[in-house]
């Protein structure tokens, strides 16, 4: 008996100690070596994408303007992960970048996970780096996409399992070479997870009971809905209202979770000192 609550917590020891996970596509010390100024583009509208709403164009200048409003936060973010020496937001209009860099898009599922990942021309990529004396650049991009999922009634009765219309947002950190050095989602996760921004649409429950319709309408959220969705601000316990809000702040609390260098860990201060060692 001792033995085995012996090996079951030597089991269990990693879970209480902690241990660092690398979340980039390359060593913590070749990505804290080689990207120590970082360029936040502004957050770009992929206006193309899998975008079904019917006031499609006033639902895009919305997400521009939301976008915006809050991309400040996301800057804040990545500065409070002390990952990079310096990060700063590039002084750039995101929709001509958009259409300069974007070399294709591609709808992906990997691992189960639904997102529509993007693949960038090198050479305006590397002469944005170049001109804002950056070592890569971090390239957010809200796009739409269709995919299924299951929505249950207020008093949980009905459901309706079907394709709905999202809203989402994936990054990349990119090199002047075009390497993907970190991306969200993140597939380098233990456990993987990766929420959406927003579904567009709706069933409508409560219109299908009303008229006794055993088939359930899906419906889009309206324009000025959406807007108040995404304006809604968190609450602490008192039910107050926060400074945050909630929808962009979620996003960005998820994105920067996984943008973590630690920076004590052997590989890292070795490479500080081998460095310091050459300089001499």
């Amino acid at each position: 008996m001792k033995r085995l609550l012996l090996l079951t917590g030597l089991l269990l020891l990693p879970l209480f100690c902690g241990c660092s996970h690398n979340y980039y596509n390359l060593p913590q010390n070749m990505v804290a070596e080689r990207v120590k100024v970082l360029g936040l583009v502004p957050i770009i509208v992929d206006a193309d994408s899998d975008i079904r709403h019917p006031q499609k164009e006033d639902l895009v200048t919305l997400l521009i303007n939301m976008n915006r409003s809050f991309e400040n936060d996301l800057l804040r973010l990545v500065k409070n992960t002390n990952s990079f020496y310096a990060v700063t937001m590039v002084d750039v209009d995101p929709k001509p970048l958009f259409s300069s860099l974007l070399f294709r898009r591609e709808r992906r599922d990997d691992a189960g996970i639904q997102y529509n990942k993007y693949f960038w021309k090198k050479e305006p990529l590397a002469d944005l780096i170049r001109k804002g004396n950056l070592d890569a650049v971090m390239l957010v991009v809200v796009s739409g996409i269709n995919r299924q999922d299951k929505i249950s009634s207020n008093n949980l009765l009905d459901s309706l399992e079907t394709d709905y219309n999202f809203l989402i947002m994936t990054a990349q950190i990119l090199d002047a070479q075009g390497s993907i050095i970190w991306e969200y989602p993140n597939f380098r996760q233990k456990v993987l997870s990766y929420n959406p921004l927003l579904n567009l649409q709706y069933p409508d429950f409560d219109e299908a009971r009303a008229n006794m319709n055993p088939t359930v309408q899906l419906k889009f959220k309206t324009v000025e809905g959406i807007r108040r969705i995404l304006e809604k601000r968190r609450q602490d316990l008192l039910l107050r209202e926060k400074r945050e809000v909630d929808i962009y702040t979620s996003q960005f609390e998820d994105m920067t979770s996984l943008m973590d260098i630690d920076t004590d860990s052997k590989e890292v201060q070795k490479d500080k000192q081998d460095i310091k060692e050459t300089k001499k």
